[in-house]
């Protein structure tokens, strides 16, 4: 009896014991949060197309903007936003200043070529302020760490990817400008003429025909693809008679380099930025570039000079055609 009563003890007590474990175990399992935050993924680069000429596309929240074309041309502003969303923050190093305008004046730009050419350009524009995104840096510097605003870089360079595609695959070679402004340099003085950006340094630029009219400069500048199109040599293509610089200068805006203005000698002058180098026709294809930073008087002001400007530059880019290329762009 006494066993039988001990044996009854030891039975309750281990179903209490495991009882006890069960619970334990089921409130550990209770008390563990679940994670429900969800890892944001964005959607693929291209979702939105295909893309149709005379259509515009945006990105993400609509901080780029990419109007598709028809014609051999590419117009890309990248630091005339004026958007600083809190979701990014502001850019600690590099350039912030904006080149006031140039959105305004590309969409300028835009519309007088679809009036003289019959057709579309491609143009992609950054609405971001520069202090949110430099579209014209790497990923690295351009979004430092952002991922909101490196998306925005990824869907700029994107769509100008896109349209030098269609281009390449439509019309065989083109032509992509990239807008910026100049201001006044840091001792006071404004240089008013047109600065084009072909990767040729200000250094070199101060050389002689001589000296600059080589293979080896040609093959490292933007429009290296241009002049193998045509009958004329590296230095005329680059600041000859039928250079784009000379061509507009003669519609009365100066520029640099030109017939007139071969060189910096020794002032301030940008030779071209990221974007030149990544979609100009330095490390091969089809698409040459020119990066075309525009002093603000007489250009960048209103309304009034957008348009002017934008005849002048569309007279020298169709000038610039027919006598490299022999191509009349008119669609």
């Amino acid at each position: 009896m006494t066993r039988f009563i001990l044996r009854l003890i030891y039975l309750f007590l281990f179903l209490f014991i495991a009882c006890e474990d069960n619970k334990e175990t089921n409130e550990t399992q209770v008390v563990v949060p679940k994670d429900t935050v969800e890892v944001e993924v964005f959607p693929e680069l291209g979702h939105d197309g295909p893309y149709q000429s005379g259509k515009v596309y945006f990105g993400r929240e609509k901080y780029i903007e990419y109007y598709a074309g028809n014609l051999p041309i590419i117009l890309s502003a990248p630091h005339g936003g004026q958007l600083t969303p809190d979701e990014i923050s502001d850019r600690t190093y590099g350039t912030f200043v904006t080149d006031l305008n140039t959105y305004e004046l590309t969409k300028t730009i835009m519309d007088s070529m679809i009036v003289r050419f019959g057709g579309y350009p491609h143009v992609i524009l950054c609405k971001l302020k520069r202090t949110k995104l430099d579209a014209n840096r790497d990923s690295i510097e351009a979004a430092q760490e952002n991922k909101y605003a490196l998306r925005a870089w990824q869907e700029y360079h994107h769509y100008i990817e896109v349209a030098k595609k269609k281009i390449t695959n439509d019309q065989g070679s083109g032509l992509f400008l990239d807008i910026h402004g100049h201001g006044i340099n840091p001792d006071g003085f404004y240089d008013l003429r047109t600065w084009l950006g072909y990767l040729i340094s200000s250094e070199e630029l101060d050389q002689s025909n001589g000296a600059l009219n080589t293979n080896s400069y040609q093959s490292k500048s933007s429009i290296s693809a241009w002049v193998d199109s045509s009958s004329y040599s590296f230095i005329e293509v680059l600041r000859g008679k039928v250079s784009f610089g000379s061509i507009l200068d003669s519609l009365g805006y100066k520029s640099l380099p030109s017939i007139n203005d071969l060189s910096p000698d020794g002032m301030r002058y940008f030779s071209g930025g990221y974007n030149t180098a990544r979609h100009g026709s330095r490390s091969g294809g089809v698409i040459s570039s020119i990066q075309i930073e525009l002093p603000k008087p007489g250009i960048r002001d209103n309304q009034s000079t957008w348009s002017s400007y934008s005849k002048a530059l569309n007279s020298t880019i169709s000038e610039y055609y027919k006598i490299h290329l022999n191509r009349n762009i008119k669609n």
